[in-house]
């Protein structure tokens, strides 16, 4: 502060005769300096600063409106992509509970079909053995009446003579005779 008050002092001691010189000693004139400095700076620049500061206010100011605008559609597509994801979820979860009682009807289904077709395939081989049977036992009774009735001409032959035979034939045809009247 001493500094400060000997460069006023030492200006009073210049010669006023119109000399002119400079003081060297830098601690005393800076503050004079920088007052100056500032000062011509606020009288002259006040008005360019005020202008560079507005611009700069309203390229912030736009840039908030800006971002709030873009928050707002944001904000927005956030809702509507929300909407979108339970509509999709709930279309899921709805396709997901189709599919298992789709599924479960198909199973039921499946198992119906096949029980059906094997309850067929049971019959189809019960009547094929059952035919197969009635087969064999008609063959048999074939074979039986063909070994019987050769085993009766068999006998027949050996023990009938003309006479025997000649009876035996028209009592056959009277058999026949009397069968016609009952007809008739």
């Amino acid at each position: 502060m001493k500094n400060v008050t000997d460069s006023f002092v030492s200006l009073g001691r210049w010669p006023s005769a119109g000399s002119f010189g400079f003081n060297t000693d830098i601690l005393a004139t800076n503050p004079i300096n920088l007052s100056v400095v500032v000062g011509v700076l606020i009288f002259f620049g006040k008005g360019v600063l005020s202008d560079l500061l507005d611009n700069r206010k309203q390229r912030i100011l736009k840039t908030i409106q800006n971002s709030e605008e873009l928050r707002g559609v944001a904000i927005e597509q956030l809702e509507k992509a929300r909407s979108r994801l339970r509509k999709v979820e709930m279309e899921a979860e709805q396709f997901r509970v189709n599919g298992y009682s789709e599924i479960e009807r198909e199973k039921w289904n499946l198992i119906n079909s096949t029980y059906k077709t094997l309850e067929q395939l049971e019959n189809f081989k019960n009547e094929t053995i059952q035919f197969e049977q009635q087969r064999a036992i008609n063959q048999v009774r074939q074979r039986v009446f063909q070994q019987a009735l050769q085993g009766a001409l068999g006998t027949l032959n050996s023990c009938l003579n003309n006479e025997l035979h000649l009876r035996t034939i028209s009592a056959n045809i009277g058999m026949l005779g009397a069968m016609k009247e009952i007809t008739d």
